[in-house]
């Protein structure tokens, strides 16, 4: 049964009659949606609180309450159609184990129901204690990209202007630190240059390490719209779902993407085929560019990637040939050791081309959760508000100025990054954890240790939907959270969209959107002055406004969360000074060659290839790949898991996919469990015996809460983002005793 086709009986066993016939023929990803003579009572519209995306859905209400969902035909981005996800947003909502009261860890060592007056001066009193034993920097907090941007802003300035706080980041860098990075030092600002439409507009799209077709099903139906017939690249060691649908599959070693990237960018210089008046008028860098890349021939990228020099060649000649060449990632280029320089590897293809600002073309970073942009602009994590820094005193000042503060409140350095944090609570330097929106404990990278650095602390207070969670059962203090549907606010997207997110139900319980959480948690510190005029997520909004003011990522053109609404949302850059006019359907930067460096001209950055941190052995012969299971899953499954249609949509059972040669050498059959173990740990799984993934490299799905277990702990050095891609592990047969040292048969290792 398809997944359309699970989704329709699900839906008629459920709602009997009512829904029927709601669901028309699918395409090929996307479902259908409600015909207006059924319709319940009312219908508004939210935008998807999922992946970044940003789909717009009809949110279906019935006596006050949200009842059904169906993608919005008319929003810009989705135009009626939404992945399973999109339609079982509701679903997580009514859990069985949402967390509706706060919580506090008893004598008895047993979190117990309390009201939020003791929750709240439990967390104050023991957060003051430790910082004025400690000091100010003993206390840190974790955010999250899957909250709104008005509650991450006021989370940020909470923690930071009113508590003291130094060090606070966000799970964004888990996923987006190496884009950030990257685009800052090539451009000047974080700046996504793209809008959707370009992938209608492309006539040569190149992904790398991007498996749209499961990640991102909504991105993938633009690219099936182009009507160019383009040729779709795709740069992958697994032969995905995305890559079986491409034009040109490129199945280069792990974690080579480096040397193949500069060794086409040496082809193309061989052969002059770059843009000379784009590179001369608009760049700086490009001689010393091409003098690094001289050394990287065809001997030495085949070496390095397991292609051809004829492959090489081959990509060249594709990205040469292209009128409108757009090139994309994601998380296959952000997760690893030296993903800054391979996101910007990608960006100086696009660069020597004069492949920026056009339609069709771009270096495009696809961002991971739903609001992991605001995150990257907003959070006052380890940027100051709008993309400022935190060490610049005209940025404080500026800051101050716009939210009516002192400056001396303002921290004048920079925050520790997440796995700095972690370090600091190991080394017993941070003793109190603020946890929000996400569930480290099962994410973070080699998370057993993690788990046991966390037991370090004095205090952990976690804010969360869920009492389930393997964080929330760790904590002292559980503040009982509302989710996506259930509070007002903003999102933004991939594109740069800022777009609605609605309340269409209330929170179960006591639960609180965690806007007004932060407003209690303000009362009960006794700095709610400073943040009088955040009654509402869209005073914040006004605020957020101002913060963009004469930055690239102006919005003082939006007016108020009306326009949003009447235009499906709107990209950034909108400043005020274009507002007589609507906002264009498709804004993508850099149009007019100039950059956000101050001599208005991007930057080629370059630097050699560093080997992997950890290598395959004679022990642990295999690499480890990790990656998005199923379209239906979403990263930890802590939501995505609550939805029975979702569940019923992927694999429940751990899979490890191994290559048919290894799984022979090995004695192992399809379906038989397996034990895979790294040097962190173990886990056993049951073999998929698929040649989707090469001899020497096995696959597991991200979502498993097994799967960190084994993931190796390397950090890029520019963006701190974990590697989860690479790392070493063995494979043996479940029913086989544990190998010694040494003793692990070598299949397929390189």
């Amino acid at each position: 049964m398809s997944p359309a086709d699970a989704l329709r009986a699900w839906i008629r066993r459920r709602d009997g009659p009512l829904t029927r016939d709601l669901v028309r023929t699918p395409g090929r990803f996307g479902l259908g949606q409600v015909p207006a003579r059924l319709a319940p009572e009312a219908t508004t519209t939210s935008v998807c609180g999922f992946c970044s995306t940003g789909c717009g859905l009809s949110v279906h209400v019935r006596a006050g309450t949200a009842v059904n969902l169906s993608p919005d035909p008319a929003h810009p981005v989705n135009r009626g159609l939404a992945c399973p996800k999109g339609w079982e947003a509701l679903a997580p909502l009514a859990a069985a184990d949402r967390a509706t009261r706060p919580l506090l860890r008893s004598a008895r060592g047993v979190l117990e129901p309390v009201g939020w007056e003791q929750a709240l001066a439990t967390f104050t009193a023991r957060l003051r204690a430790v910082q004025a034993r400690h000091g100010a920097e003993a206390a840190a907090f974790l955010s999250t990209g899957q909250i709104a941007t008005e509650e991450m802003v006021y989370l940020g300035a909470l923690a930071k202007l009113g508590m003291g706080m130094v060090h606070g980041d966000g799970n964004t860098r888990q996923c987006m630190a190496t884009a950030v990075t990257a685009y800052k030092e090539a451009f000047g600002f974080d700046a996504p240059p793209y809008t959707y439409a370009d992938f209608e507009q492309s006539d040569v799209i190149i992904l790398v390490g991007a498996n749209l077709c499961v990640a991102h099903p909504i991105m993938w139906e633009r690219i099936a719209a182009n009507p160019h017939r383009p040729t779709i690249v795709v740069l992958d060691p697994r032969a995905t779902e995305t890559a079986l649908a491409a034009t040109e599959h490129y199945a280069l070693a792990p974690r080579s993407d480096l040397p193949l990237l500069y060794g086409v960018a040496r082809v193309l210089i061989a052969r002059g085929w770059l843009d000379h008046r784009f590179i001369a008028a608009h760049t700086r860098g490009f001689e010393a560019f091409a003098a690094h890349v001289a050394a990287f021939d065809g001997a030495r990228v085949a070496r390095a990637t397991g292609l051809d020099a004829a492959a090489v060649e081959r990509l060249a000649a594709t990205i040469h040939r292209g009128r409108r060449v757009s090139f994309w990632w994601t998380m296959g280029v952000n997760q690893g050791h030296e993903g800054v320089r391979v996101a910007q590897a990608i960006i100086n293809l696009a660069l020597m081309t004069g492949n920026l600002g056009r339609p069709g073309t771009g270096a495009n970073s696809i961002t991971g959760q739903c609001n992991a942009m605001g995150s990257r602009l907003f959070s006052n994590t380890t940027a100051l508000f709008g993309g400022r820094t935190f060490t610049s005193a005209a940025d404080r000042a500026a800051v101050a100025r716009i939210l009516g503060v002192d400056a001396a409140r303002i921290p004048d350095r920079e925050s520790l990054a997440y796995d700095e944090i972690v370090a600091a609570i190991r080394a017993g330097r941070i003793k109190a954890l603020w946890v929000v929106g996400t569930n480290p404990a099962h994410s973070w990278i080699d998370h057993a240790d993690l788990g046991r650095v966390l037991g370090r602390l004095d205090l952990l207070v976690v804010q969360d939907m869920y009492t389930t969670t393997e964080t929330a059962r760790l904590a002292d203090v559980l503040l009982p959270a509302a989710g996506w549907g259930e509070k007002d606010g903003t999102f933004i997207s991939s594109e740069r969209r800022i777009g609605r997110i609605r309340k269409v139900r209330r929170a179960p319980g006591q639960a609180l959107a965690d806007l007004q959480i932060f407003r209690l948690v303000a009362a009960a510190w006794g700095c709610a002055d400073l943040f009088a005029g955040w009654r509402t997520a869209e005073d914040v909004f006004a605020s957020i406004r101002e913060l963009s003011r004469g930055l690239p990522c102006d919005l003082t053109g939006i007016r108020d969360y009306a326009m949003l609404d009447a235009h499906g949302g709107v990209q950034w850059p909108f400043p005020e000074a274009e507002a007589a006019r609507p906002p264009a359907p498709e804004r993508r930067l850099f149009a007019d060659g100039r950059f956000f460096h101050p001599d208005g001209r991007a930057r080629f950055v370059f630097e050699a290839p560093r080997p992997v941190p950890e290598p395959p052995d004679r022990e642990f012969p295999f690499v480890l790949l990790t990656g998005r299971g199923s379209a239906s899953q979403w990263h930890t499954e802590t939501r995505t898991a609550k939805s029975p249609t979702l569940r019923s949509l992927a694999r429940r059972e751990l899979c490890v996919e191994i290559h048919p040669a290894d799984a022979a050498g090995l004695g192992v059959a399809a379906g038989e469990e397996v034990r895979v173990r790294s040097r962190r740990g173990a886990v056993v799984a049951r073999a998929a015996v698929t040649a989707v993934v090469r001899p020497g490299q096995v696959f597991l799905p991200m979502h498993h809460p097994a799967t960190n277990r084994l993931t190796y702990p390397a950090f890029d050095p520019y963006s701190r983002q974990p590697s989860y891609k690479h790392c070493a592990v063995a494979v043996e047969p479940a029913r086989a005793p544990r190998k010694r040292a040494g003793d692990a048969r070598r299949m397929g290792a390189r």
